[in-house]
């Protein structure tokens, strides 16, 4: 393989490592903010002892996603040097505000969060609480933008500036307030944070059916579990409208990508179906197997059944890959309906007071956390994969970003030694969170 293709491959597995704690710290710190403003509010122990056990978790998420976070930065440097070059002047910013206004924040108010519960007040303890909550959704701000600059870039320009290796292209910043509400970016940040809390109550979910399970800690189970089944079902509902807007959006601004999503290989004269499900043969350029539902596509994008959606042949040969985009994003969407229909179901059951002694639906919740897990990182995926051939959309291609001065063998190298190294943070990861699963809450 080459340079480029290796390329992407290393920092493919550095951010699909790196993506499973960011939006579960995020999903767990939102839910500590509830947990200890109900412990204010009803002066209820378990809630405290519950928020206690949270936040344990929520640490031990934090950590791995800073050491895993740091990684990315210098393969810019080492393997896109040229992508950093040109937009080093808007992405570097957007680092530099998050570093400013989010990751200060969050490491002033940690140590506070984690250690102080018997030296500061409730008052003081929440406060804190709150502000590594803030924190951790102003970092995902200021990455989603950065990254929605990528797909919908505005408020730049490019400059020449001359090199000792000649003339090279910059974007530079003309209005800084256009960047971060490009076109895309307040849209993607909703879906990024509403995945993150889909994401974080499915895991309090799987935590807590499984001590009710084994019938331990059951009154601090019972507390988080339904604590976390609401927020679950609100965000999960939430994300249809979400996802919705988004497709119009990627619509008017990625076709391209939108083709590649619904495997639309022709643009055909009115309305235009989607696909439910399918095998994308892009030799013979059809779906196959495929269950289809005449004119919504059409709806969905343009809230008409008549108008055409354009294919994939209004756009070549600049196509992103159909397979890869097509699979991560029905699977994501269908993974969001099950969401839907699971804590709905629950719910009700809840309700009716048949939740808890209904051993097979807590089952599930143990292993469903997968499904958010598999979701969030598909969604990234169908992002960033539908936006090939370019890195900076219509800007820059991703076989113009790659460094000059690295080779084949370097990066596969490093490849080989960041998978031996995820492997092991992912096992340390997995047995630090069974030990404190094991070892429960603290009661009070």
């Amino acid at each position: 393989m080459d340079v480029v293709t290796l390329s992407r491959i290393q920092f493919a597995l550095t951010i699909i490592f790196h993506y499973l704690f960011p939006p579960l710290a995020i999903g767990v710190g939102v839910l500590l903010v509830f947990l200890e403003a109900r412990y204010l509010k009803t002066k209820d122990p378990q809630f405290e002892v519950a928020a206690k056990f949270w936040t344990k978790i929520f640490a031990l998420n934090f950590a791995l996603g800073v050491a895993s976070g740091i990684v990315m930065e210098f393969q810019f440097g080492t393997n896109w040097a040229a992508y950093s070059r040109y937009v080093g002047d808007v992405f570097g910013s957007a680092l530099a505000a998050e570093g400013i206004f989010a990751f200060f924040l969050e490491s002033g108010f940690l140590a506070i969060l984690v250690f102080a519960w018997d030296k500061v007040s409730a008052r003081m303890h929440f406060l804190a609480t709150l502000m590594v909550a803030l924190g951790s959704i102003f970092s995902a701000i200021w990455i989603v933008v950065a990254n929605s600059w990528q797909q919908t870039p505005a408020g730049f320009v490019i400059r020449d500036f001359a090199t000792p290796a000649g003339i090279v292209k910059r974007a530079e910043i003309t209005d800084f307030w256009s960047v971060v509400f490009n076109p895309s970016a307040m849209d993607r940040l909703v879906h990024v944070i509403l995945g993150a809390l889909i994401l974080g109550s499915f895991f309090v979910l799987s935590i807590s059916a499984y001590y009710l399970l084994k019938n331990r800690h059951i009154d601090f189970a019972r507390k988080s579990f339904t604590t976390a089944l609401v927020a679950a079902a609100v965000a999960s509902i939430a994300m249809l409208g979400s996802g919705d807007s988004q497709g119009r959006i990627v619509a008017r601004h990625q076709p391209a990508k939108l083709a590649a999503m619904e495997g639309l290989y022709q643009t055909t004269p009115g309305g235009t179906p989607i696909h439910i499900f399918g095998i994308p043969d892009s030799k013979s350029r059809v779906v196959r197997f495929n269950f289809e539902i005449p004119g919504l596509l059409s709806f969905l994008v343009h809230r008409d059944f008549k108008t055409p959606v354009p294919g994939l042949d209004k756009f070549e040969p600049d196509t992103p890959p159909v397979a890869i985009t097509f699979f991560s994003f029905h699977i994501m969407v269908g993974l969001g309906v099950y969401f839907i229909a699971l804590t709905l179901y629950a719910l009700w059951c809840r309700i009716r007071g048949t939740l808890f002694q209904k051993k097979w639906l807590l089952r599930v919740f143990v292993f469903s956390v997968i499904g958010p897990f598999i979701a969030n990182e598909l969604g990234w995926i169908a992002a960033e994969v539908g936006r090939q051939p370019w890195i900076v959309y219509n800007q820059l291609r991703t076989s113009e970003a790659v460094s000059q001065n690295i080779v084949a063998p370097q990066v596969l190298g490093s490849i080989i030694m960041f998978a031996v190294i995820y492997a092991l943070l992912f096992v340390l990861w997995i047995c630090l969170l069974n030990d404190k699963i094991q070892k429960g809450p603290e009661p009070k």
